[in-house]
């Protein structure tokens, strides 16, 4: 099972440059969240100090009890015990084949003899569909194969939170949506506290419970998918609907004016959003499920039954025209 991690008021900065500030929330224990925002906007540097590889200039990270920024050495090893990390490149040993590259960490932080650690390994292999692959070096594999490698990797400790920088970072569309379901079905069938950067809209309008976005050293937002999803909130209608109009610009910030006079357009209608459709806030969009087959816990039987509630209704509301008249043959 997951763990809660509370983040109160931090604040991260390199010199003068400050990265983020007064940033506050709290990543629910077993959820898949999701951060977006802009290049730039520290995103990676968040994950980062969440683990305790940077330490923040102020504000508390509360992880089982203990706030990593206070923490001495020996004991913040201990709590990145509960975590695994999946790298944007996969970080696999070119030198290893991948069963040696996901036993890596069962040989350096426990003492299992190997035939547990065989067992582990392919276990976790399995779960991300390479087993067969054993002996193939990263060299060899295509990026989506060197991704789920990392995965299986970060596996291997059964975290109980598991970090994802950019998972979807140089694959194409068909592989980040396989990448996606292979990571709705870990979170039912582990139960991990997961949190994802990521770019990609269409996977933060399916596969997370909650959506955070970091815009100008700010968490402009965060909490439930749906929240963000219908947000009139304008870098965030921005951002979610990939358009050039709205607060975000070349150089991350406009001039004031100039996003005025942008938004003053889309309330008026003159812009149309991607794919030649009419911007708009997202709406209700259907959620990513386990696949068939795959255990679920209660928090996703209740996930499940709630998607199934709103597919009836949106059928529903196809079936009965405006008027009230019933639609189709």
């Amino acid at each position: 099972m997951g763990v809660e991690i509370c983040v109160e008021g931090l604040t991260k900065s390199f010199g003068r440059q400050v990265i983020w500030q007064d940033v506050s929330l709290t990543l629910p224990a077993g959820e898949i969240s999701v951060m977006l925002g802009p290049s730039g906007t520290g995103k990676s540097v968040f994950l980062k100090t969440l683990v305790g590889l940077l330490k923040p200039d102020r504000g508390s990270i509360t992880i089982a009890g203990k706030d990593v920024t206070r923490l001495r050495e020996h004991d913040l090893y201990e709590v990145r015990k509960l975590f695994g990390v999946l790298f944007q490149d996969g970080a696999l040993f070119g030198s290893m084949d991948l069963y040696d590259n996901i036993a890596f960490p069962l040989r350096e932080h426990t003492r299992k003899s190997e035939s547990e650690i065989k067992r582990i390994v392919l276990e976790k292999m399995d779960m991300v569909g390479l087993i067969g692959a054993e002996e193939k070096l990263p060299g060899e594999i295509s990026g989506g194969m060197r991704k789920r490698a990392g995965l299986a990797r970060a596996l291997v400790l059964d975290p109980e939170i598991i970090l994802f920088d950019e998972p979807d970072s140089g694959l194409d569309p068909v592989r980040v949506a396989y990448l996606n379901q292979l990571i709705v079905d870990l979170n039912a069938q582990i139960d991990a506290t997961f949190l994802i950067v990521t770019h990609d809209i269409a996977s933060a309008r399916q596969v997370p419970d909650n959506i955070g976005l970091l815009f100008r050293r700010e968490l402009v937002m965060f909490g439930p998918r749906e929240d963000l999803l219908t947000s009139e909130e304008p870098v965030v209608r921005q951002f979610l609907n990939g358009r050039m109009q709205g607060p975000i610009g070349m150089a991350e910030e406009k001039d004031a004016a100039q996003v005025k006079q942008e938004l003053a357009e889309l309330h008026a209608g003159n812009h149309r959003g991607p794919k030649g459709g009419k911007g708009s806030g997202g709406g209700k969009i259907p959620r990513l499920l386990p696949s068939p087959g795959i255990a679920r816990s209660p928090r996703w039987e209740e996930i499940a039954e709630n998607e199934e509630k709103m597919q009836r209704l949106r059928k529903l509301r196809v079936a009965v025209g405006p008027d009230g008249g019933v639609t189709g043959a």
